[in-house]
């Protein structure tokens, strides 16, 4: 997609419509894009929205998809350093790195032996609705859930900035500055799982502070290994309305920053405000029947 200053390209939304009309248009797909423009802004945020409706739409996509190039081209200037070459040949270098991961990667995901799902989440759990939903999707996976931590109870600090230098090696040691629960039971967690779950209620159409902290978090275990080969799911409900916007910010956080597979439909979303309403929506325990079985397919055990 080229986009000009305005951050606006018609063929672009066209396509979009067709997309979002044809829930099934891209079945069996893998995906990634390269995105630029005459600006330093919307690369992002066009990434994201369309990324957004192919998956739904059934295109899986791989570890950061993305390549992005804005008018500058300033967002290269660290790859070009590390290139040792100018920005736009970093640019150039990058697409075909993404294209030639893309032609490499397998049509659907396959895993050897038993699922190991690793779930986070931070509610309530006896009044929280995304956890009531992520309970009915869990009893229907038997006893293949890994690992299912909350990261409600005790403090989760945020990302304090640490140096390239000291932040990677701490991940070396799997280790962060803040320690904590992230340190001591997700990291090891992380390293195991063949898929991630987030359990994301929608906080005025934000990721919840606890479960972006640990988002932030993962740049030290990041910089010492990547995880296209563990797929992203998402269990997410809203009071009202936005459970999209939740979702494309998991897909920029931990897909196409943090290298997640994002599997075709990775996420179940759902609209329930009182406590326990969840349970009273129609058709929710097929919803969440349907989601599990997504969730075991290309397990060489199912």
């Amino acid at each position: 997609v080229s986009l000009g200053v305005s951050g606006v390209n018609l063929s672009h939304y066209e396509m979009l419509k067709k997309i979002r009309l044809h829930p099934h248009l891209f079945d069996g797909c893998t995906g990634a894009l390269i995105v630029d423009g005459a600006g330093e802004y919307y690369t992002k945020s066009v990434s994201r929205e369309l990324v957004f409706a192919a998956n739904m739409a059934g295109c899986a996509f791989i570890g950061r998809p993305l390549v992005e190039g804005t008018g500058t081209l300033h967002n290269f200037n660290t790859q070009a350093k590390i290139r040792g070459t100018d920005q736009m040949t970093a640019y150039i270098e990058a697409a075909c790195e993404l294209l030639r991961r893309l032609l490499e990667a397998p049509c659907e995901s396959v895993h050897e032996g038993a699922p190991k799902f690793l779930a986070l989440h931070a509610g309530n759990a006896s009044t929280s609705n995304t956890i009531g939903l992520w309970r009915m999707i869990r009893s229907q996976l038997g006893g293949t859930v890994f690992k299912e931590i909350s990261l409600r109870d005790g403090e989760v600090f945020d990302c304090r900035g640490c140096s390239y230098e000291t932040c990677r090696h701490l991940g070396e040691e799997g280790k962060c500055f803040y320690g904590g629960v992230i340190t001591r039971d997700v990291y090891p967690a992380l390293q195991s799982c063949t898929g991630l779950v987030m359990i994301c209620p929608n906080y005025n159409d934000a990721v919840g502070g606890n479960l972006t902290a640990f988002i932030n978090r993962m740049t030290a275990i990041f910089n010492v290994r990547r995880f296209y080969e563990t797929d992203l799911y998402a269990v997410i409900v809203s009071g009202y309305s936005g459970s999209d916007i939740v979702a494309q910010q998991l897909i920029s956080g931990l897909c196409m920053n943090k290298s997640f597979r994002l599997p075709p439909r990775f996420a179940v979303m759902e609209t329930a405000n009182d406590p326990q309403s969840i349970y009273s929506i129609p058709g929710i325990e097929e919803r969440a029947w349907d989601f599990a079985r997504h969730m075991l397919k290309g397990y060489s055990t199912h």
